[in-house]
């Protein structure tokens, strides 16, 4: 199962977040190496800035290093005891992102025998583990700056090998989806788009600002990230009344207390034991791949709709690469209007640019979108596109024996006279609405005394119109009584008109010609 399962939601106040690391003394006579060791702290932490593509918003990066805290009063000498509890600022910036993941960790240790379980399972794993690390060497620095600007723990980092072994495409059974697997109702409520040409739940940027509102949300409401952990998974609602109910029967508050579901009481586990490997990867006969403390992307501006397979060949990137840092593409093309920005791994931005602006070899967008403008088969919307059947069930995932209804966006090939690209009404809106192509019955039906082609319409849930078509008469006639009537039914429709009656012998046809004349029930 997935987190994000509920989306309701508990009134409690916001919990502050954040930590320092610096911390008050009085006077010492040391006081001047103290202050040599808080003015290099300060000058360290100011050399970040933004580097990047000229007006383009790129990635804060430069020396990755929690903004300390300044003392404004006496200082004190640093003892040898304070100095073996890690309560100093490290003047030298870890080289490699593992070191400066544990160097944040902040979060309270979970002790039990399903931590001690959980790690043997990913120990005994090292082939699962080297992919999954591998795999989130593209992802970590930028999680990691997030995590420390908003002075999260950065355990939180890591919370992506538990939901998706930080793979972007995950899908799980119950429709979450993305390394921080969202489901679509928690998503749209965090802003994430989900449309016809993307997903904003798999993208990188935009899932995990989300992922740390939620995050963020969730400690403050219950103030112990343990509880906020739970909350994430099995929702806060659930966890809210788990409390409720504990603190009405006198019993504990905390996460080992609450009776929770077997996949929520394993999450935390699972969390605590990941950050153990990383800690202390030798403990565990686990190697980590080296990942450098330095960001593996930025972000490139786009300023025309452009095919993925074109993106990639100008970044002189592999389609898997490309893919795996844009994935909430799902379709063969960038909208810039929806999504102005790509990642590209960092040396292939300038490379991207400068080839974007040299191509002079047609347009950079195949595609477009097409609106329906009623609803029909897939058979006429390919007709009115230039497309073959197939094709257009192809790229736009259409099941065999479905309508497209009216408003539905569908993707179809862009013309050598098309110049416009999609506009962002279309881009942040598009979706494709599906209807089963239900197959109708020839029947012939009765008229009752003083029926009309109206009254016969109104009993059978159809137009007038098409009622008047199929028997060659005007939408205002009437009908004898026992005359005959030809109507074009549902098939379980016409056979419980037809139970019991001697009826005429029936025929089929598709509902596609039948649907855009009558109103289905």
């Amino acid at each position: 199962m997935t987190p994000h399962t509920r989306t309701d939601t508990l009134a409690l106040p916001d919990h502050p977040l954040g930590h320092s690391f610096l911390h008050h003394t009085p006077r010492s006579p040391l006081r001047t190496v103290t202050g040599v060791l808080v003015i290099a702290a300060a000058l360290l932490s100011g050399c970040a800035s933004k580097v990047g593509l000229p007006d383009d918003p790129v990635l804060q990066t430069g020396t990755p290093t929690t903004q300390p805290i300044i003392p404004t009063g006496p200082l004190q000498a640093i003892t040898p005891g304070r100095v073996s509890a890690q309560q100093i600022v490290a003047a030298e910036p870890p080289k490699e992102l593992w070191d400066r993941i544990r160097r944040g960790f902040a979060m309270p240790d979970l002790r039990s025998d399903l931590v001690t379980d959980r790690e043997q399972w990913y120990a005994s794993r090292p082939d699962y583990i080297q992919r999954m690390t591998e795999r989130s060497s593209k992802y970590l620095f930028h999680i990691v700056e997030e995590l420390e600007r908003r002075q999260m723990p950065t355990e939180l980092a890591l919370l992506p090998f538990i939901e998706s072994a930080f793979n972007p495409q995950a899908v799980s059974s119950a429709k979450a989806a993305g390394m921080w697997q969202f489901m679509p109702a928690t998503g749209k409520y965090f802003d994430l788009k989900q449309n016809a040409f993307r997903d904003d739940r798999r993208d990188v940027l935009a899932s995990t600002r989300a992922a740390l509102d939620y995050l963020q949300k969730l400690y403050g409401m219950f103030g112990d990230w343990h509880l906020a952990l739970a909350a994430y998974n099995w929702g806060e609602g659930s966890v809210g009344r788990a409390i409720a109910r504990n603190q009405k029967l006198g019993l504990g508050t905390s996460y080992t207390d609450l009776n929770m579901p077997a996949e929520t009481r394993l999450y935390v586990p699972k969390l605590q034991a990941v950050e153990n490997i990383v800690a202390n990867p030798q403990a565990f006969n686990t190697e980590l791949p080296l990942i450098e403390n330095h960001p593996y992307f930025q972000q490139v501006r786009i300023t025309r709709d452009i095919d993925v397979a074109l993106a990639a060949r100008l970044a002189d990137v592999r389609i898997e690469d490309f893919k795996a840092l844009n994935p909430s593409a799902h379709r063969p093309i960038i909208i810039a209007s929806g999504t102005p920005h790509i990642l590209l791994p960092w040396d292939n931005a300038k490379v991207f640019q400068r080839n974007f602006e040299a191509y002079d070899k047609g347009q950079y967008a195949s595609w477009t979108a097409w609106t329906a403008p009623t609803t029909m088969g897939t058979a006429e919307a390919a007709r009115r596109t230039g497309m073959s059947e197939a094709d257009l069930r192809g790229v736009n995932n259409i099941p065999p024996r479905m309508l497209i209804k009216a408003g539905s966006t569908l993707l179809v090939p862009r013309t050598a006279k098309v110049d416009e690209d999609v506009p962002v009404q279309i881009a942040d809106t598009a979706q494709v609405a599906l209807a089963p192509e239900v197959v109708t019955r020839r029947t012939t039906v009765k008229a009752r005394k003083g029926e009309s082609v109206a009254s016969i319409a109104r009993r059978y849930g159809l137009s007038a119109s098409s009622v008047a078509d199929w028997n060659n008469i005007s939408a205002s006639a009437a009908f004898k009584m026992g005359q005959p009537v030809v109507l074009f039914l549902p098939v379980k429709a016409a056979r419980a008109s037809t139970a019991g009656k001697g009826i005429s012998k029936a025929t089929r046809r598709p509902a596609a010609k039948a649907v855009v004349k009558s109103r289905r029930r």
